[in-house]
């Protein structure tokens, strides 16, 4: 089972490497941190933002491709935890098939948040019991 989240915060630092977002349960209180690197974490930030970037990042080039090759952006999820790291998926629908893109959390947060409107972001039960406690 997975619960859906939303991006309730960024941080970044430029001070060191410690960039992190925070998931927040959209019904409930749990929030969920994922430290991430600074180009992932900036992309996000001005997408939230609503910053237009005069070409394509690597977020929207990942999207426009989708789109054009007759896929739509369904929704992300972070789906497990292996040895400390996090793994997700992008789940895109085309002619009826779920296919599902193995991502890390970050570029699957950036692109949820590039899409328009943005993708539901969820984080299975097992990843936040095992984070959270």
């Amino acid at each position: 089972m997975s619960v859906q989240m939303e991006l309730s915060r960024i941080i970044i630092s430029e001070i060191n490497d410690q960039q992190v977002v925070y998931l927040k349960e959209v019904e409930g209180d749990r929030t969920f941190p994922i430290l991430i690197g600074l180009f992932e974490a900036t992309s996000i930030d001005r997408r939230v933002k609503h910053h237009a970037s005069p070409r394509p990042l690597t977020h929207d080039l990942l999207v426009a491709a989708v789109e054009l090759l007759g896929g739509e952006l369904q929704d992300v999820i972070i789906s497990e935890i292996k040895e400390h790291t996090y793994y997700a998926l992008i789940r895109v629908v085309r002619e009826g098939e779920v296919i599902e893109i193995d991502a890390r959390p970050s570029d699957a947060i950036a692109v949820a948040v590039t899409c328009e409107p943005n993708l539901p972001i969820y984080v299975s039960e097992e990843v936040l019991e095992n984070v959270l406690g």
